[in-house]
């Protein structure tokens, strides 16, 4: 149970701190951060729209989807099954044209694949042929950047992370949080401003999942990487995201942004063990739920 909220702090029947905001905050009359204009905003997503072609006809997948994301935040975003998520991943990213709208990333329009966008999909899609130091440095190859810098940057990642000793082993040879890990490092290595995940930790088991998604925020963190991560899991979207952007049924709109506060040094295992995370999973699930029933 929440109050009439615009974009004020707010607290819910069950004693959640949050922040709430209404459409008229996400469609950017007032900015997401809820203050005003902030020089550190470095993705918005303006009236977004997107349309497709279906057998009986065309399709509305989402409409007026407006938000935006300061630097080295952590956006969670969730929705029932096909609202469009991951369409709207592939626009952010200019894989896709948008029907209407825009994206600007750091005040650009994005009107085709950006280099300040890295994406990481479900698969690791880790080329079993090359070894973990080489399928690290594939995207600088792809780029054309594979300059001595580059390649010294992506081995110090690998240092930094854990995994310069197993450079020259193979993918089959490392377990599957592992390949997660080189997967994000070889993202990481083409220096993206901004990282979009797709289901990224969809594929690996329940434990193994739990201590991979800590370890990716941390790297996210320290690295301070802005990141917009899709997922069906609602504890992953409220344990790694500093804001949750939640979509309606399709054709999906907007229908809440919620700020998520566990307090300083926030790890996503310890914040599901803090007494705030049940009540921040409650109010998203009625939020799905709703949407389901109607």
């Amino acid at each position: 149970m929440y109050c009439t909220i615009t974009a004020e702090q707010t607290v819910c029947g069950a004693g959640c701190p949050a922040r709430r905001y209404s459409r008229h905050a996400a469609a950017g009359r007032a900015d997401a951060a809820g203050e005003g204009e902030c020089a550190m905003e470095i993705l918005r997503v303006e009236d977004v729209g997107h349309k497709y072609q279906a057998e009986n006809g065309e399709v509305t997948a989402f409409e007026h989807i407006s938000f935006t994301v300061q630097k080295g935040e952590f956006m969670s975003i969730v929705g029932p099954s096909g609202c469009g998520k991951s369409t709207l991943l592939s626009i952010i990213a200019g894989l896709l044209p948008p029907t209407s709208g825009r994206v600007y990333v750091d005040g650009e329009v994005v009107t085709g694949i950006s280099r300040h966008i890295g994406y990481m999909l479900q698969r690791d899609n880790l080329l079993e042929w090359r070894t973990i130091l080489s399928n690290v440095l594939f995207g600088l190859e792809i780029r054309g950047a594979k300059t001595p810098q580059n390649v010294a940057r992506a081995r110090e990642l690998l240092k930094t992370y854990g995994l310069y000793e197993f450079r020259h082993k193979y993918p089959r040879q490392l377990s599957g949080g592992m390949r997660q890990r080189v997967a994000l490092i070889r993202t990481l290595a083409t220096g993206p401003d901004i990282l979009l995940l797709d289901e990224a930790f969809s594929a690996l088991d329940y434990q193994t999942r739990l201590n991979v998604t800590d370890d990716v925020y941390r790297i996210l963190k320290r690295e301070q990487v802005t990141t917009l991560m899709v997922t069906h899991d609602i504890p992953e979207s409220i344990s790694m995201g500093d804001k949750i952007l939640v979509l309606s049924a399709r054709p999906a709109q907007v229908k809440e942004i919620l700020s998520v506060d566990f307090g300083p040094g926030r790890s996503p295992l310890s914040c599901r063990a803090n007494r705030q995370f049940g009540p921040y999973f409650d109010h998203i699930w009625k939020e799905l739920s709703t949407d389901e029933k109607s």
